[in-house]
């Protein structure tokens, strides 16, 4: 393979191999801390999240004043740089999005307001729990990321899993590294590393909508959070066999039919496209892939990477806290003070009763809960007797992916050409699709 590669792809090598390992090491190693299973880049922002957690709200809502500023200004004055440009340049419906997320936040720093709309239960449940480990979780995601990006780890897996990915689910071979950093990382992970290769060429409009939509799955930690909850923690293993199961079948069938399969095989506007070379015969895939690897690692350094990683960290703390505070305020608000999702839930109570789940009523009310935010089927199902049914809603809750107050959020808030309209379909589809999937699976168990 020597032959292959000129001196320079070869020095790269040892280069490709050591940032690669620290990219793998701190997003998809799982360890053990305190007897809970997490990865390392949770730990540091756990930790900074556990020194810092008195000021994050209010740094949130800094933030979120400041995207409304820029905003604003952008529009009287253009940006004088590319990156105040990407922050601030935002059309008239962001911008009204941006300024509801600051005036949330405000209201429940300070206390004012309606206690429907600063609880605990809702902006409050934003703002104090769910945005400072964003924060957090930004700002290590976003300056290690590359070491997962740039040094060929990427371009390694698309050669070696292509022959997989492409006929299985119609994607490049590196979208592997998304699904797995997000279930051993966290979803909002997956969803940051899609947009980023969306906006660098690897990506159409198709795929990335695919991978962000199918891909971003839920994290091990969250899904420990949600069968603690439930009292179902002994059925560790065969609740991941069943949500394995279930998203493979989704995973088959959603990019197959719309709204995915109306996304067009086109590229970012400011990107050219990246091509997927084809492997020479006289290679094998593990060959190939080392080749394509040591060629994306050769043109990187560390430090260009860390000043790229420090300002996707800007661009989420600036871009993304102010949506995901609003849109999920917005949602959890419905969800707890009003009987919307209750209503929309009483369709499933025959098909519920059809495949023998007890307490098919109570369970109903779980089953779109979660568009809103994902543990809310955890906590509205808690009651529940059954310890079948319980596990539906376990398993249901993470197969959905689609959570408004975080995953949903993030997806409307990135470059992906993903819209509001989009998540709902997708949300049902993914509904009705792995839900007899997962009844089944319950059945086989208890």
């Amino acid at each position: 393979m020597n032959d292959q590669l000129n001196n320079s792809e070869e020095r790269s090598i040892p280069r490709f191999l050591l940032f690669s390992f620290i990219g793998i090491f701190l997003f998809m190693i799982p360890i053990q801390v305190d007897g809970e299973i997490t990865i390392p880049v949770a730990v540091l922002a756990n930790t900074l999240e556990g020194l810092a957690g008195p000021i994050l709200p209010g740094a949130a809502a800094l933030f979120m004043g400041v995207a409304v500023a820029g905003s604003f200004r952008a529009r009287s004055r253009p940006p004088s740089s590319d990156l105040l440009q990407s922050l601030f340049e935002v059309n008239t419906a962001w911008l009204i999005i941006r300024i509801l997320g600051f005036i949330f936040s405000i209201l429940v720093l300070f206390n004012i307001g309606p206690e429907w709309l600063i609880s605990g239960a809702t902006g409050g449940l934003l703002l104090e729990s769910l945005i400072p480990l964003l924060i957090t979780v930004f700002l290590f995601a976003g300056l290690f990321l590359p070491f997962l990006l740039n040094f060929g780890l990427l371009e390694f897996c698309g050669a070696v899993f292509s022959p997989i990915m492409r006929p299985l689910f119609t994607l490049p071979g590196r979208s592997s590294i998304d699904c797995a950093a997000s279930w051993l990382g966290d979803g909002t992970i997956g969803v940051l590393l899609t947009n980023q290769q969306y906006e660098q060429g690897y990506y159409s409009k198709r795929e990335a909508a695919v991978i962000g939509t199918t891909f971003s799955v839920v994290s091990i930690t969250f899904s420990i959070v949600i069968l603690s909850d439930l009292g179902l923690t002994s059925y560790i293993l065969p609740y991941y066999g069943t949500i394995v199961a279930a998203g493979f079948i989704a995973a088959l069938i959603i990019p197959r039919i719309p709204p995915l399969l109306w996304k067009k095989d086109e590229y970012y506007e400011s990107s050219a496209k990246e091509v997927e070379r084809s492997r020479p015969s006289s290679m094998n895939v593990f060959q190939w892939g080392l080749q394509e690897a040591s060629k994306k690692a050769v043109r990187h350094d560390v430090l260009s990477v860390l000043r790229g990683g420090l300002k996707n960290v800007l661009d989420m703390w600036v871009g993304v806290i102010p949506v995901v505070m609003a849109l999920g305020t917005i949602a959890v608000v419905i969800a707890e003070h009003t009987p919307f999702f209750a209503l929309i839930g009483t369709p499933f109570v025959p098909l519920l009763q059809l495949l023998q789940v007890p307490e098919a009523v109570e369970a109903s009310q779980t089953m779109l809960v979660g568009f809103a935010d994902m543990l809310l089927p955890s906590i509205l199902g808690g009651d529940i007797e059954s310890e079948l049914t319980r596990f539906v809603i376990a398993a249901l809750s993470v197969t959905q992916l689609i959570y408004m107050s975080e995953v949903g959020g993030l997806l409307l808030a990135s470059k992906l050409p993903i819209k509001f309209s989009d998540l709902v379909l997708i949300f049902l589809e993914r509904t009705i699709i792995t839900l007899p999937v997962i009844i089944g699976c319950a059945h086989l168990i208890f």
